[in-house]
């Protein structure tokens, strides 16, 4: 995906409206990349900067150039001329808010989707730890079936489906 993605970003190079970047999420741009919710790689964002959304489209050349030529300003404080009513209705509201409460909105928010985030490590380290139980005991289990004969019951039976049995009595 890099080559395609390296030669999407020298298509929109020079664009006053597109920027097409790149972050390294495991060096520099750690902090940035826990900011805007990026946990796995690769990870490709878009929209407005303050409100990244992710891409679930085709990672091929053709698929990124095609999403990437679709992109347009959308509605936001700095075009408030893309809002239809309901979404400049939004904006002046959340305007009219003091930097406080703006701001301890925001700190909520991100609370609420750090707690989700944490809730969801530690359930799956449940479930990663009751995985291991059930493989343990299902491994522990074929170990003790095996050895205790199967295999030859099963080589037995199938001896004498064939008629190995008659054929033994006649020796």
């Amino acid at each position: 995906m890099k080559p395609d993605w390296d030669s999407l970003m020298a298509d929109y190079a020079d664009s006053k409206t597109v920027l097409i970047a790149d972050v390294d999420c495991t060096a520099g741009g750690k902090d940035l990349c826990s900011t805007i919710g990026v946990s796995g790689y690769p990870t490709i964002k878009h929209g407005d900067p303050a409100d990244l959304q992710d891409y679930n489209g085709g990672r091929d050349l053709d698929s990124l150039k095609k999403f990437a030529s679709e992109l347009k300003p959308v509605c936001s404080p700095s075009n408030l001329d893309l809002c239809d009513e309901e979404g400049k209705a939004k904006i002046e509201t959340v305007m009219a808010l003091s930097d406080a409460d703006i701001d301890e909105q925001i700190a909520a928010g991100d609370k609420k989707l750090a707690d989700a985030e944490e809730t969801f490590k530690s359930e799956l380290e449940k479930l990663q730890a009751s995985y291991q139980g059930l493989q343990k005991t299902k491994e522990d289990t074929i170990a003790e079936v095996k050895g205790s004969g199967l295999g030859l019951l099963k080589s037995v039976k199938a001896f004498k489906a064939k008629g190995g049995a008659a054929a033994k009595e006649e020796l």
